[in-house]
């Protein structure tokens, strides 16, 4: 597996683990098409990406995280042209994370295109999980673009949990940046927050904007007076 060489797996009772390897291996069905006798068994590209997942460096960027954007993606499938090909680019959106590092979702794309054409999968839906995952970057998909949009909209759902679940969230994402002085960081947060709630509309799909639009702009305004008022 060329970039994916196994790493150990950890015991954690509380993790989604054993409920998202299964959902890697129907979606990778799914992915191939066409059953293939020669192709590789999934499981150990998905004992791979968990341990990516699982790194210590995260804090926000976790299994649950995955999980939770593989459930969000659910919830707006109906929007979705290809649901296996937005499924799979959840799972590579942030396979490759370091706080420090501004290249992750490049690093990310790239390891999704040396790893499903291994697994089988065809080299048109490969680059589209390719370039799904790369859109990460900004959050912005054309609006001819509904894989794209379910993508985005399930990976910016978070914004919209209650108030201690956006205050959890928050905490997670600071954790994540406990190298960057405080200032700093401020600074820098309250850019990215000023930047979201210029946009004339978070979500882009129809059932993202009704159920997440209204929430997330409240949270995303209160983080913001609470980083002025600091």
């Amino acid at each position: 597996m060329a970039g994916m060489n196994p790493v150990p797996r950890t015991a954690d009772t509380t993790d989604p683990a054993p409920e998202l390897r299964q959902r890697w291996a129907d979606t990778v069905t799914a992915a191939r098409g066409t059953k293939n006798p020669t192709a590789p068994d999934p499981a150990p590209y998905a004992d791979n990406l968990l341990s990516r997942w699982r790194e210590p460096q995260r804090r926000y960027h976790t299994v649950d995280h995955l999980a939770a954007v593989l459930l969000r993606i659910d919830e707006l499938a109906e929007h979705a042209d290809d649901l296996p090909t937005v499924q799979l680019a959840a799972w590579f959106h942030d396979a490759v994370y370091r706080p420090e590092r501004s290249e992750n979702e490049e690093r990310s794309a790239a390891l999704a295109e040396r790893a499903l054409p291994e697994l089988g999968i065809g080299a048109a839906r490969t680059a589209e999980v390719a370039r799904l995952v790369r859109l990460t970057v900004t959050h912005d998909p054309a609006p001819d673009d509904p894989d794209g949009e379910v993508l985005c909209d399930a990976d910016l759902a978070v914004l919209a949990g209650s108030p201690d679940q956006y205050a959890a969230y928050a905490a997670a994402v600071r954790d994540e940046y406990a190298f960057v002085p405080d200032p700093d960081f401020t600074a820098g947060r309250s850019a990215v927050l000023t930047q979201l709630l210029s946009l004339p509309r978070l979500f882009r799909t129809p059932r993202g904007y009704d159920l997440w639009e209204h929430t997330a702009r409240r949270n995303l305004a209160t983080e913001l007076d609470l980083l002025r008022g600091a």
